[in-house]
């Protein structure tokens, strides 16, 4: 068994990114409740332990405390951020409380070079997010950089405790990785010998022995996530799985047609089409609210597939595939997060059904699942694909879902999509869609006023979806998608481009 990293997570949005990070450097890592006591922790036999950041102060009353107890075990800490408050405080230092937040990119001047932190990374770029900060390093702590006369980074090497106020894990700081680098490495001395192989080794055992002889109604729908976990099942099960494809009249133009084809002929699997588009379209009807279309999606799903499980002998299970993000976005997963939106395969679920989940890939990122394709030897063209939520077209639809409205959204996707491939754009975003917004414009077509519909179209580009930026894509490219939507697709005379970062904005506009 490889070594483990345990990272304790008190609500941060980025703790998830930890854990990539780690494991992106060849070390496997878990997410643990920041309540979890020191006999379990050390049950875990940990390498080292991480200290999440997290959206409380420190000085609330109802701001998470980990058992202090777990500074005693013999293990190299980190803390980030909230970590880094809750580890001074801990060890008798002072934190204040500024008035004013700094969030967003800052500089750091490192004053002591250490196993953490070279002379190289000073004047470098931070990532901070935090009201806290740091007054009075504890006893026995080195200061090894500031921030604007902040505490940026403290440590004792005697104890093997360190600190950062900034997030290392995230892409906006410039030296993040190499300063994790040298945590596991230099101070934590582990081996680096995990690899996404091993998770497949593990989650196909693991599987075979949660299903036993069950069969399993696998969810896909041709995106990246669903189809290399209908392979994977596969793998692990053979005809135990019923990989199942549910027409929810929510797709994009010919998703229905080109995703049977390549599930069938490209993977050979034993695809079910299943046609629910008047059962989900009925459901959604006068619905507008993003959060209720999410959860009547999720709901109507569980009946479809409750429906099919019917009609065979011992089917007990869905397997769907879940990423972290829709996990944290919806929810706190083992620490307080905040709930961004509901994602339908989380949130959006009943609290009782009949079937139990399968979700191996819950506390993976895109990329990493990808690579797990890449190991089952599924084509790029598959995994390649930008991602599209499962409740499809219904979250790109402000306010209520209507055929009429899917059309125009529809069309509008097919047409921006067309351009990024003809302006060679497509592979260099992350995700790219069009959005109908629940306004109307006054427009001129010939010689008529018009009062029509207005598209927003949105191009991101991301390394793992968290954070996420604009894409500065061709004037010519958007010149054109607009030209070609606005006269092409009935009932819009406007067309808008979204530049909003993420944060503060997520990728998708519900």
């Amino acid at each position: 068994m490889s070594q483990l990293v345990a990272i304790l997570d008190f609500g941060s949005q980025y703790t998830q990114l930890i854990a990539r990070r780690v494991r992106e450097l060849g070390v496997y890592s878990e997410i643990y409740s920041p309540f979890i006591s020191k006999d379990d922790l050390a049950e875990k036999d940990p390498a080292a332990i991480i200290l999440s950041g997290g959206p409380a102060s420190i000085n609330d009353p109802d701001a998470p405390h980990p058992d202090p107890d777990i500074l005693a075990l013999d293990v190299p800490v980190l803390g980030i951020c909230y970590g880094m408050q809750w580890l001074t405080k801990a060890k008798g230092g002072v934190v204040e409380h500024s008035d004013s937040r700094e969030y967003g990119k800052a500089e750091i001047k490192v004053l002591e070079s250490s196993d953490l932190l070279s002379e190289s990374m000073d004047s470098s770029q931070v990532w901070m997010s935090h009201g806290d900060h740091v007054d009075v390093a504890p006893k026995g702590f080195r200061i090894y950089a500031r921030s604007n006369s902040i505490l940026a980074a403290i440590g004792d090497p005697n104890e093997h405790r360190y600190a950062l106020q900034f997030h290392p894990e995230v892409t906006h700081t410039t030296y993040g990785k190499d300063i994790l680098r040298n945590f596991l490495f230099s101070i934590a001395h582990c081996s680096g010998d995990w690899t996404p192989g091993q998770f497949v080794t593990q989650s196909t055992k693991h599987i075979r022995q949660r299903v036993g002889e069950s069969r399993v109604i696998c969810a896909v729908s041709g995106g990246v996530d669903s189809s290399v976990l209908a392979v994977l099942l596969n793998q692990a099960i053979g005809d135990q799985s019923v990989p199942v494809f549910i027409d929810t009249g929510l797709l994009r133009y010919d998703d229905i047609q080109n995703v049977t084809e390549i599930l069938a002929q490209e993977l050979d699997l034993p695809i079910r089409y299943h046609d629910a588009s008047d059962a989900f379209l009925g459901a959604l009807e006068g619905i507008e609210d993003p959060e209720k279309k999410r959860k009547v999606i999720g709901h109507q799903f569980i009946e479809e597939f409750q429906a099919i499980a019917n009609e065979y002998d011992n089917l007990g299970f869905l397997a769907q595939g879940t990423l972290y993000p829709d996990v944290i976005e919806s929810q706190m997963v083992t620490g307080p997060s905040a709930t961004i939106k509901t994602h339908h395969n989380v949130g959006g679920l009943p609290e009782q059904m009949d079937l139990e989940l399968v979700e191996p890939f819950r506390e993976m990122f895109k990329d990493e699942v990808r690579e797990i394709g890449r190991l089952l030897e599924i084509p790029e063209k598959i995994l390649g694909r930008h991602p599209f939520p499962g409740p499809g077209l219904a979250v790109r639809i402000l306010g209520e879902v209507t055929r009429e409205r899917l059309k125009m959204v529809r069309e509008a996707d097919k047409m921006f999509t067309e351009m990024l491939y003809k302006y060679d754009e497509y592979e260099k975003v992350w995700q790219a869609l069009a959005v109908l917004l629940p306004v109307n414009t006054v427009g001129v077509m010939g010689d008529s006023r018009t009062y029509e519909h207005v598209i927003a179209l949105r191009a991101v580009v991301s390394v793992d979806g968290m954070t996420a930026d604009w894409a500065k894509l061709p004037r010519e490219l958007l010149q054109e998608a607009s030209s070609k939507i606005v006269n092409g697709v009935k009932g819009v005379n406007r067309v808008v481009y979204d530049i909003t970062s993420k944060p503060p904005g997520t990728i998708e506009w519900e």
